[in-house]
């Protein structure tokens, strides 16, 4: 069994790459297993294909350095947060065992964010209960619950509960996120129909966010996480 330190449940593929790949780029420096597991293909998106997405979000695990990227396979625009999707969850949880799960934001301008914030949310706390029976390759999965649940920002403005500095990964977070070049600004694809997403000037809004973020810790690039739970330090002169 593999075993993460961090898994990402989010519900694109390119979600983790736009919320969180400065943040997955350096734990995976620092030596820790991270994986991404997206919730639906993006089937729904005006550009590209499933498949096409498929084929980018490979691409972008190399570019990264992930352990392991899998895909749920949940419908995407009309998963809900019932029992069915939920034990989905749970079994990905329970396979990777990872100390840390990152996820959508809250609320946000796709109403899918919220909902698989609130999916996740819920499966990992369930994840941790031994009566909700899971099995694996027709083996009883243990009962795991991650020591913390993340959300990054994505479009919609929210105050984040913590930034973390990712000036050094910042253009590898960018290559990251051009991998996806069916749902992002290319030249190739100026034929296919434009999007929000797709405007050149959307991954300048990108920067825009992280720079606020940065000059708020006094680094160039910061990418900011909501908690649910009070978040605490063992030293202070970890804080800046």
């Amino acid at each position: 069994m593999l075993k993460l330190d961090i898994l990402v449940l989010s519900v694109h593929p390119d979600d983790a790459e736009l919320g969180c790949a400065g943040t997955l780029l350096k734990h995976i420096a620092a030596g820790k297993k991270v994986g991404i597991a997206d919730l639906t293909r993006g089937e729904l998106g005006t550009r590209g294909s499933a498949e096409i997405r498929d084929t980018e979000a490979a691409d972008s695990a190399q570019i990264l350095g992930l352990s392991i990227r899998e895909n749920l396979g949940l419908p995407d625009g009309f998963f809900q947060n019932t029992p069915e999707y939920q034990f989905k969850i749970i079994e990905v949880i329970r396979k990777y065992q990872p100390q840390i799960i990152i996820t959508n934001a809250y609320h946000d301008r796709h109403p899918d964010h919220g909902r698989a914030h609130n999916l996740v949310e819920e499966a990992a706390f369930l994840a941790g209960l031994r009566k909700v029976e899971t099995h694996l390759d027709g083996s009883l999965q243990q009962a795991w619950r991650p020591e913390l649940v993340l959300h990054f920002i994505q479009d919609s403005y929210i105050k984040p509960d913590i930034l973390i500095d990712v000036t050094e990964y910042w253009d590898k977070k960018i290559e990251s996120i051009r991998a996806f070049k069916s749902q992002f600004f290319n030249p190739e694809w100026q034929d296919e129909p434009q999007t929000y997403i797709s405007s050149p000037d959307f991954i300048q809004i990108i920067e825009a966010r992280a720079r606020e973020f940065g000059k708020s810790i006094r680094v160039k690039y910061a990418e900011g996480f909501t908690s649910r739970k009070i978040l605490g330090v063992d030293d202070l002169f970890d804080l800046r």
